[in-house]
């Protein structure tokens, strides 16, 4: 949801956001719950504009779940459609022949597949898949309610804390979800080692330059080594020599005051109750003894 979130507040998105939306998407889905699933899909559905691949996978999706896009998308393509009802079953044809923006060449397909007369007849697998719109509608309704009020009693947002070095444990969880391709379980690790929202980590991830992961890796003094590793793991372009070259043309400074505007912003637009980093309240306790320890390290180095 956070991702699909992020992809949402674009209001005019470009090529590149297509793009790189569109690779996240489907291992994201992959690996969520069925309900995440569903709230996914109602949001996508307001969207004026997704990927058309990722139109395409969502349409083949289970009919509880894709009846809600499938009746009101607009970012569905007739060629799309076109797809859709050559390869879905009569439940599927149903839901597109309830859009109300239905093109001749559209209508012309479902009449040509005996399907029109179907998609308007008053059957139970109709009124299961209007009473799942509508309950999905009142559930975003109610989130939006919930959102406004915490924005409402919660206190103005203090500035961040300074970047600090990301942990142990933080690089080998880098390393061990980079090995396994757990891209939501690094976008998490990434979150609670920047003090930050899932927004911004998995925001960070969907760069498919890698730069962007890059400079958040270099800010968090993590050995060039694993660096390397997680790089080209996680962007397969950045393989056999790329992710070196990257990291070598980076100034640490910079992407320290980069990544570090990037957790104000994150801080300033996500306290109204999207994810968090674990580490946001309950590593409060340990925080001095963990500067101290940075401090000291770092004065080790420029020493050095």
């Amino acid at each position: 949801m956070a991702t699909v979130s992020s992809f949402e507040s674009l209001r005019l998105p470009s090529r590149s956001d297509l793009h790189q939306f569109g690779e996240l998407f489907e291992p994201l889905y992959d690996a969520s719950s069925e309900e995440a699933r569903r709230q996914a899909v109602a949001a996508l559905s307001r969207c004026p504009q997704i990927p058309d691949d990722t139109a395409l996978f969502i349409a083949r999706q289970p009919i509880g779940i894709a009846a809600i896009f499938l009746m009101g998308a607009k970012a569905i393509p007739d060629a799309t459609l076109m797809r859709i009802l050559r390869a879905a079953g009569p439940e599927h044809a149903r839901a597109i022949g309830k859009r109300d923006d239905l093109s001749p060449a559209i209508v012309e397909a479902l009449v040509g597949t005996h399907q029109d007369h179907a998609s308007r007849r008053t059957g139970d697998d109709r009124e299961a898949a209007l009473r799942e719109a509508a309950r999905l509608e009142r559930e975003e309704e109610i989130r939006d309610e919930l959102r406004a009020l915490v924005r409402a009693a919660t206190p103005a947002t203090e500035a961040p804390a300074g970047l600090e070095p990301a942990t142990e444990m933080h690089q080998a969880l880098f390393v061990r979800f980079a090995r396994g391709g757990e891209i939501g379980m690094l976008a998490v690790t990434l979150a609670d080692a920047l003090a930050s929202s899932q927004w911004l980590s998995e925001r960070i991830l969907l760069d498919v330059s890698g730069r962007q992961l890059a400079e958040t890796l270099v800010a968090l003094d993590v050995p060039e080594a694993d660096g390397v590793f997680v790089l080209g793991k996680i962007y397969p372009h950045l393989a056999a020599g790329g992710a070196a070259e990257l990291l070598s043309t980076l100034d640490p400074a910079e992407a320290v005051l980069r990544v570090e505007s990037w957790q104000r912003a994150d801080s300033y637009t996500n306290g109204d109750g999207l994810p968090k980093a674990a580490n946001g309240d309950d590593a409060q306790a340990n925080g001095q003894d963990h500067h101290d320890r940075s401090s000291v390290t770092k004065r080790q180095r420029a020493a050095g």
